[in-house]
């Protein structure tokens, strides 16, 4: 209920509605009621997951991951070796659809911008949970995705980052078919697109769109790790700044404002306002100019140089106020380099933000990060909680209880050609996920 009041406040403040006072009042007293004060313990928490595991039909799913993990490798195999740019994961997706379809869910279908979801129902009395993978990865097609092996080490682009992901969530929907785990609320099964560089998250922005899909809870599935639980997003922005002008020959031209030179300058007053700032920011900030490109020929002003920066920071107001030296040190140097100039039109600049990831928290006390603690404990390993941009930063910044963790396994290298991916302990991460899941939707019946 709370959820649902947070959307509607947060919605009605991004179009300038007003919010009902009763509204307001209404879910501070939710809120309130919700505190601290009524949480479980931790003792609490590790006896209700040792119940969840003793359940039979649990008991049974767990042993079907681990008797079938040789599908879940080649699930692994099958999947990596499917390339997916982002913005090109159609191939991949349907590949995921038809091994949803083929598992078996109520209902599959693919949404406007290429997400690949698949509806597992429950008895209808609990809330939705979505457990996502994306589809993307970093790498452009021409990339060689075959996989190589070396011993027990299965080397390829995007084997880790975040195809084990994608296998871990078949493993877990197989296994929870297999020993018929029936749970109060429904499951969404997803592969999303879009979660890796100018994608942008633009998969699950579209999940949590007004008029999407219902979702109380979302797990993202990212990586290897079996102990790490992220509850909080690493917010960034990023931009194309693009900076025109007429162009003409280095000799014959000289004098026209020159694009190269504007960008130098607003990289060197960027770094001048941003360094000291970022040094004594209350958050951990950082800033990076990462590309930069432009110009025809060593001898012609050039008629265009970009460039393309990240900022991020852990806090909102500190990502705002570098975003705004930035934006001030590029109309400074475009001034400046138009006021020297002899001759020619003026330049002109593009600023073209193509990156929007939103900061924020769930608190490590929130009962569904408990859970995923008590979770890992209860399989025998120490619970470490992050922060990072990964999908889950959409439903985090809307106040719905989110996390990213890990599909299992060792992995290492992510974003680089040899990445690469052991099965070591890769069972027991599968089953982490799933407890995690079924610890939150609730277990009913077993036949």
């Amino acid at each position: 209920m709370i959820q649902i009041l947070r959307r509607s406040i947060s919605a009605a403040v991004r179009t300038g509605a007003v919010v009902p006072t009763g509204v307001m009042a209404l879910t501070v007293a939710l809120a309130a009621s919700a505190s601290p004060a009524s949480a479980q313990t931790q003792a609490e928490y590790d006896t209700q997951i040792r119940q969840l595991m003793n359940h039979p039909a649990v008991r049974a799913a767990m042993e079907h991951i681990e008797e079938t993990d040789d599908q879940t490798m080649a699930d692994l195999r099958e999947l990596t070796q499917i390339p997916a740019p982002p913005f090109m994961e159609e191939e991949r997706g349907r590949a995921f659809l038809a091994k949803l379809q083929e598992i078996g869910v109520d209902s599959a279908w693919v949404d406007e911008v290429g997400n690949v979801i698949g509806l597992r129902r429950g008895t209808g009395d609990g809330e939705v949970l979505a457990l996502a993978g994306h589809l993307d990865t970093v790498f452009p097609p021409e990339t060689d995705v075959t996989i190589r092996e070396s011993g027990d080490t299965l080397f390829a682009p995007g084997i880790a980052d975040d195809t084990r992901g994608l296998a871990t969530i078949l493993a877990v929907l197989r296994a929870m078919n297999e020993a018929n785990v029936r749970t109060d609320g429904d499951v969404l099964f997803i592969g999303n697109v879009g979660e890796e560089g100018l994608g942008d998250l633009r998969g699950v922005k579209h999940l949590f769109r007004e008029g999407g899909p219902r979702i109380d809870t979302f797990i993202s599935v990212d990586g290897t790790s079996s102990s790490g639980i992220t509850h909080m997003g690493l917010g960034s922005h990023r931009y194309r700044v693009t900076f025109i002008g007429p162009g003409g020959h280095s000799w014959g031209a000289f004098g026209l404002p020159n694009p190269a030179h504007a960008m130098g300058r607003a990289i060197r007053y960027f770094q001048d306002g941003a360094d000291p700032y970022v040094r004594n920011a209350p958050f951990r900030t950082s800033y990076n100019v990462g590309r930069i490109g432009g110009g025809t020929s060593v001898n012609s002003v050039p008629f265009e140089s970009w460039m393309e920066i990240d900022m991020r920071s852990e806090g909102v107001e500190t990502l705002n106020d570098v975003d705004a030296i930035l934006q001030g040190a590029i109309r400074r140097a475009v001034a400046e380099e138009n006021d020297i100039r002899t001759r020619g039109e003026p330049l002109t600049v593009d600023v073209d933000m193509i990156g929007d990831r939103p900061s924020g928290e769930i608190a490590e006390d929130h009962p569904f990060v408990q859970r995923a603690a008590a979770v890992t404990r209860a399989l025998g390993m120490e619970p470490s909680f992050g922060r990072s941009s990964t999908d889950s930063n959409i439903p985090i910044s809307m106040d719905i209880p989110a996390i990213t963790i890990g599909g299992g396994g060792q992995g290492f290298g992510a974003h680089s050609l040899d990445e690469w991916f052991r099965n070591e302990d890769g069972p027991t991460g599968v089953q982490r996920v799933m407890l995690v899941v079924l610890s939150q939707v609730g277990v009913t019946q077993a036949s």
